[in-house]
């Protein structure tokens, strides 16, 4: 009962937030005859918004809305219980599951995905489909020479240098609850004497720098192409499965059944490392997230079918 009362609660904050806030392409009713899309608020979630609204009118001649910059989860999903979108560019299963679902978090992904498969399905009358092949979850990471030279490649490779190295984490993750600093060191039997809290967008250039190490960051970021970074492997599985994929109603699929074949076409497409280029193509090169979404698009082929209703798409995506 209570977990149900705290999820209305989250729901009705974050629909009254929406309401609030006056954000581009977002109006009171929605896409009701076609596929409105909703974007959180990063590069990655726009690029993929934009993947999604170009393989929709490719293969359709449905209109499609773009929604960009819902800043969180939870204003995604008060989005799509008010009708103002239908088809979720990104959603990540350790995020829904405790977030959305109000569940506890598991380390295992198979599971993580079976239980918002079957709770949005029964909770909201959502389909969530499979992975674009991509996670977006905490990791450690280290420079590529050190990696090479000590031969890290997993975190529990870590231990004899727990004592030497510095490490940078994001400020909110020493004292998270489930997977924190506490966690760290229940699972992985040791602890980082030398540990330098700071904003997440920093640990990147520390590490660059050398100012430390070690850091946690982000399995997708661009930056870590940038700055020549190495992630390393969970092995013993301490962070939630954050596997990426699209989520829509069921009322549209039922209105439009060739959504779930144009959604089939992108699973299993986009693997961690392919993000990361995405993501650092878009932000290093400042490039907007359309750029990047069409030209992934036409280099990975998916414009090869034929459709008489295309012209206009074509005609854009070659400008």
């Amino acid at each position: 009962m209570l977990r149900s009362l705290k999820k209305i609660l989250v729901l009705l904050l974050a629909t009254a937030s929406l309401a609030a806030c006056s954000l581009p392409g977002l109006s009171s009713s929605g896409n009701q005859d076609g596929i409105s899309i909703a974007s959180l608020g990063t590069t990655e979630a726009e690029i993929m918004g934009y993947i999604n609204m170009y393989m929709i009118q490719h293969y359709t001649n449905l209109p499609v809305d773009h929604i960009t910059n819902l800043g969180s989860s939870s204003m995604n999903h008060a989005a799509f219980m008010t009708g103002d979108a239908n088809l979720a560019s990104v959603r990540y299963t350790g995020t829904s599951l405790t977030g959305e679902l109000g569940l506890p978090a598991v380390t295992d992904p198979d599971k993580a995905y079976q239980l918002v498969v079957a709770g949005f399905e029964e909770e909201f009358d959502q389909t969530w489909y499979p992975s674009y092949g991509f996670a977006n979850s905490y990791a450690f990471m280290i420079r590529r020479q050190d990696a090479e030279e000590k031969g890290i490649s997993k975190v529990s490779d870590l231990a004899p240098y727990a004592d030497q190295v510095k490490v940078g984490v994001d400020n909110s993750w020493i004292h998270r609850d489930g997977d924190g600093y506490a966690n760290f060191v229940e699972t992985y039997g040791f602890d980082f004497p030398n540990l330098y809290p700071m904003t997440i967008g920093l640990v990147y250039t520390a590490v660059a720098s050398g100012e430390v190490d070690v850091v946690l960051g982000y399995s997708t970021d661009g930056r870590i192409i940038a700055e020549d970074l190495v992630v390393l492997e969970d092995d013993r599985q301490l962070f939630p499965p954050y596997d990426a994929s699209p989520v829509v109603t069921n009322q549209v699929r039922e209105a439009h059944p060739e959504i779930d074949a144009i959604m089939a076409k992108l699973a299993g497409e986009i693997s961690n490392e392919e993000m990361q280029r995405l993501n650092y193509t878009s932000d290093n090169y400042l490039l907007e997230p359309a750029t990047v979404a069409r030209e992934w698009l036409l280099r990975k082929n998916f414009f090869e079918d034929k459709a008489p209703y295309l012209e206009p798409v074509r005609k854009e995506l070659a400008n």
